[in-house]
């Protein structure tokens, strides 16, 4: 079942279900297939009690055909080379489909950041850099927060590799605090992405957001903004959750309360008023758009039949097997896919990007309007792949993707 398969499996059958429908050399198609380099780094770090700890770490970068490669790097124990190969190639496509001059990345380490210190993990970033300093820079591969890293891990990347280099390089890394290079509007950046998606898809379906019912599944930084925004611009939150559980409260949920609640308590769980549900409980409430902004593969085989939504917009990387998009497809559910749907914290950060490169730095409405126009011409130049194809969402938005890296190959030559 495709729920049990690796990341990259999912990937790869992700593109060949592309691949399909255009008119590409096949020998163009295997190189897509493949990172373009992987490189594994063994890092020794002192920990706090004077102990030596050697880590892993992975960077993949999948393509350069359209410019530098862009990707997240991510600390969790669970991090393999083969999920960072496939968050590699994502990175490709949801490049391409926004439009932006990057190919795709990813790094991770192989550790549990909740049982280290600030410290600990200062130097772990520190030893990391060092080792990845050779394949990473402003116009070769440009790096950014992921899962359990931030702005604060960005800005000790950037003065590592600024250090190697003997000279400032703000752009090497993109999603740093405000104070060193970083962009206003990028920590909403995604959240608003999936907002504004959102909105095109309930378009396209001839529905107003306004009273639309929404759920939100991880209520981390993706799933807390699109649900704010989602409310402030007229929609119903029914449901939330984060790793502890889910609420429910079919009337709505007031989301800056719910945020306040979070903050005091720890969890969204226990708010007043609703009804405690589990994290896949969430999934299935009865609600008009469906937000999967926690994991991947969380949207199976196995509960798509139970999923009521009618516009399903993935905040998360992956929350939606294979199998179960071809149900969702066949019943007429949207799928506004991840490489569309959470690609404006890519856009931002090319914004970001751009202004290191310039030291021209915008307000936060010049980029937030110049993220809206990004997301939306990249939703309806998708939306008219899937009308002419025949094909969901997710199939079309990787036509479009791949077709750009493959012009983008085929005119550099191999």
């Amino acid at each position: 079942m495709s729920q049990d398969r690796s990341p990259f499996d999912i990937a790869i059958e992700q593109f060949d279900n592309a691949v399909r429908y255009l008119d590409i050399e096949p020998g163009i198609a295997d190189v897509l297939r493949q990172p373009k380099r992987e490189v594994t780094v063994a890092l020794p770090v002192r920990m706090d009690d004077g102990s030596l700890r050697v880590f892993t770490g992975y960077r993949v970068q999948h393509s350069v055909a359209m410019g530098p490669s862009k990707g997240g790097i991510r600390y969790h124990p669970n991090v393999t080379l083969d999920e960072v190969k496939a968050l590699a190639m994502w990175m490709t496509w949801k490049c391409a489909v926004a439009d932006l001059p990057f190919g795709g990345a990813k790094g991770g380490i192989i550790c549990d950041p909740k049982t280290m210190s600030r410290d600990e993990l200062e130097r772990l970033t520190r030893r990391f850099t060092a080792e990845i300093a050779p394949v990473i820079g402003p116009m070769v591969d440009v790096p950014a927060p992921d899962v359990n890293t931030d702005a604060q891990t960005m800005a000790w990347i950037m003065d590592t590799y600024s250090a190697h280099a003997g000279n400032e390089q703000l752009a090497v890394v993109t999603g740093k605090p405000l104070g060193v290079g970083g962009s206003r509007g990028r920590e909403e950046a995604t959240g608003r992405g999936v907002m504004i998606t959102a909105m095109e898809a309930l378009r396209a379906r001839r529905m107003d957001l306004t009273g639309v019912t929404v759920a939100v599944q991880g209520f981390g930084n993706v799933g807390s903004v699109s649900a704010r925004l989602l409310q402030e611009a007229g929609a119903t939150v029914v449901a939330v959750s984060d790793s502890c559980g889910g609420i429910y409260c079919p009337s709505g949920l007031d989301i800056s309360d719910v945020l306040r609640h979070k903050a005091e308590s720890g969890s969204v769980v226990g708010y007043p008023g609703t009804d405690s549900i589990t994290n896949g409980e969430v999934l299935e409430v009865p609600c008009q758009v469906l937000v999967p902004a926690a994991l991947e593969k969380v949207i199976t085989g196995r509960n798509v039949d139970r999923i009521q939504a009618e516009v399903i917009v993935e905040g998360a990387n992956g929350p939606t097997t294979p199998d179960a998009d071809r149900v969702l497809f066949d019943r007429g559910v949207t799928v506004v896919p991840d490489i569309l749907a959470n690609s404006g914290g890519v856009t931002v950060s090319y914004f970001e990007w751009v202004q290191n490169l310039q030291a021209f730095y915008w307000s936060e409405e010049e980029v937030n309007a110049r993220l809206r126009d990004y997301v939306t011409r990249a939703y309806r130049e998708v939306q008219a792949v899937a009308e002419a194809k025949g094909v969901d969402m997710r199939v079309a938005a990787y036509i479009k993707a791949i077709s750009r890296v493959v012009q983008a190959v085929t005119l550099r030559g191999v």
